[in-house]
């Protein structure tokens, strides 16, 4: 059994890599923070759905009910930490109490767009943050780490599909900027303290448990209600939507690997190596739902990418990584649980209730 550090664990990806891991007989221990970017109470279903299936959770206000929920999910294989990964102080103390064997980096701010208006909230996460983090590994010796990156470093590259050694110098949003930064700071901290890296630059993820301001579950929601989408440039953008199962697949092949080699510093893309345009991603969910879009066209926005599509050759070729679900597929498996455990609640938790005193 090994020790994993995971940041960001109880989000969209995170929350499906600690079940997987937990599942195999590992020991996850969860450094989120809950920030406001969506409802709180979705990312406490994400941890329920799995580490809390058989309880009940009744939903107070945010600040108690983060501080109950460890208490309620905690167990031999699962550590959750209500932890900002900017509070050193907080995160060295785990790193003091816990005998930590590799970290898998997923906590950042999202968002092309929002990074653009937030620039230096996005650089003090999302740098800031990987080299708080950076230096707790070198100080306690820790010397294996996954760490999550983004297609979006890429940016406008005319060659595709894409590949880990095309020019990323580059990017045209600020999101992007700062993934780029932790490729690099985390190869420095490999050239000077022999922290062996693994960075795996995600292709459009979706499945169960996606964000709701991700494009999926935005227009899924809003076919469904009725609502026009924002519909950006004339449909043509194209992007390599990857499922979750398989990026978590890709996720734990990457630990494997750098788990077992030494000296080790790779850029891996995950992708599904098939790209879908923006105006057939609508027709699937209008299909799929039985419903039709309303449409609002919107000028392309700055920071977004034509298209992305990623050669997953070194991926296959390192880590023996290979998507296995269709789009279709997906959108399918993503569609269900919309339909049926999406809501928050549904899940052995129910609101609190307010007694008359």
């Amino acid at each position: 059994m090994s020790t994993y550090l995971i940041t960001g664990g109880a989000g969209f990806i995170g929350s499906h890599l600690c079940e997987f891991l937990c599942k195999n007989g590992h020991r996850v221990i969860n450094i989120d923070n809950f920030s406001d970017l969506y409802d709180y109470r979705i990312k406490i279903q994400n941890i329920m759905y799995f580490f809390g299936a058989d309880k009940e959770f009744n939903f107070c206000n945010k600040e108690e009910d983060l501080k109950k929920l460890p208490d309620i999910v905690n167990g031999p294989l699962y550590r959750l930490e209500v932890i900002d990964i900017r509070d050193s102080m907080s995160m060295e103390r785990i790193f003091q109490e816990e005998k930590i064997d590799a970290v898998i980096h997923l906590a950042a701010m999202p968002g092309v767009r929002a990074s653009i208006e937030q620039p230096l909230l996005f650089e003090d996460v999302n740098v800031r943050g990987t080299l708080h983090l950076l230096e707790l590994m070198k100080k306690y010796g820790i010397k294996k780490w996954v760490c999550a990156s983004s297609s979006s470093v890429y940016g406008n590259n005319r060659k595709v599909p894409f590949s880990e050694s095309d020019s990323v110098g580059t990017p045209i949003s600020l999101y992007a900027a700062t993934k780029r930064n932790c490729e690099l700071m985390g190869y420095t901290y490999y050239h000077l303290f022999n922290i062996d890296t693994v960075m795996l630059r995600f292709f459009t993820v979706y499945g169960e448990r996606q964000r709701p301001d991700l494009a999926i579950h935005k227009f899924t929601r809003m076919i469904d209600e009725g609502i026009g989408i924002p519909f950006y440039g004339d449909g043509s953008t194209k992007r390599d939507y990857t499922y979750v199962g398989d990026i978590v697949d890709g996720i734990q092949k990457a630990l494997r690997y750098v788990e077992q080699n030494e000296e080790v510093y790779e850029i891996i893309n995950l992708g599904g190596h098939h790209t879908v345009s923006l105006q057939c991603l609508v027709e699937t969910l209008e299909e799929q739902l039985g419903k039709k879009a309303i449409i609002n066209e919107l000028p392309m926005q700055p920071g977004d990418m034509d298209q992305t599509c990623a050669d997953n050759r070194k991926a296959q070729d390192l880590i023996g990584f290979e998507p296995k679900t269709a789009f279709h597929e997906g959108i399918i498996n993503f569609i269900n649980w919309f339909r049926g455990e999406r809501y928050v609640g549904t899940i052995s938790c129910r609101p609190c209730v307010q007694r008359e005193r």
